[in-house]
């Protein structure tokens, strides 16, 4: 390697919420890493307290992944910086959207598939093409709903099923020039539309009785990076949830 003389990692929304989680464990590994923000947004402060302690070397590149012109142009940033190529890069970000099939329209497609489907694809392509056959690896963050989607956030789900099955198809791709992998998380870091009786709740009603944590995510990123023999394939990270057919989002799962 040249550059940080560390790996090195793009992991995109990777400076809050679970994004934060999988910096802060792949800091803890010896990766550097090339954080990506829209809002302009610092590291969390957990985060940061992570990146002092390991003396990581990191940056946030501000990155619109809807804009396209400037996905593409992501890869060569980061390596003009760092003077090296990713080893890894953690496709995070995610938009979303509440719609159903009443609802839905052609705008929300086009923004849940800019950013949930074509920039991660194209950022695996670009990752690719500059690493002239040192094979980096490449995880999606998926979501469990693939496997037995509700009826809600239609736009969402869609987007993310196609990102799903893009893990397998571009490990075919890619073949020997990269790995392709996915994490696919239950409900973690739920917003404040729950209340912790509610959480408590739809705990009980998942095939473990419990729910992820980020760091469970991080966990799960942090094998797929170094399993060298591992391509194709999604974890599951979600307490069994995709086991089970939920016919709502869980927001509207309440104790009776």
């Amino acid at each position: 390697m040249t550059g940080t003389g560390r790996k090195l990692a793009i992991v995109t929304g990777g400076t809050k919420r679970v994004g934060a989680a999988i910096a802060a464990r792949l800091a803890a590994e010896g990766y550097a890493l090339a954080l990506t923000s829209h809002s302009g947004s610092a590291p969390e402060e957990a985060l940061q307290a992570v990146l002092q302690r390991e003396q990581t070397s990191w940056h946030v590149f501000d990155c619109d992944l809807a804009d396209s012109d400037q996905v593409d142009g992501l890869i060569a940033e980061v390596r003009a910086h760092y003077g090296q190529v990713p080893d890894l890069l953690v496709n995070c970000v995610s938009q979303f959207a509440q719609d159903d099939w009443q609802s839905i329209e052609g705008n929300d497609l086009h923004e849940q598939f800019a950013t949930n489907i074509f920039a991660p694809v194209l950022l695996s392509r670009s990752l690719v093409k500059a690493a002239d056959g040192a094979r980096p690896a490449i995880v999606h963050i998926l979501d469990q709903r693939v496997r037995n989607p509700p009826r809600d956030q239609l736009s969402y789900t869609l987007s993310k099923q196609a990102l799903a099955e893009s893990v397998r198809t571009l490990a075919i791709s890619f073949g020997v020039h990269a790995r392709v992998c996915g994490v696919a998380p239950g409900l973690v870091l739920p917003t404040d539309d729950y209340e912790q009786d509610q959480l408590d709740y739809i705990a009980t009603q998942m095939p473990l009785g419990l729910l992820p944590d980020p760091e469970d995510i991080a966990d799960a990123v942090a094998w797929l990076a170094q399993a060298r023999a591992v391509t194709g394939q999604t974890v599951y990270v979600d307490g069994g949830a995709h086991l089970k057919q939920f016919d709502r989002d869980f927001v509207h799962m309440k104790p009776e």
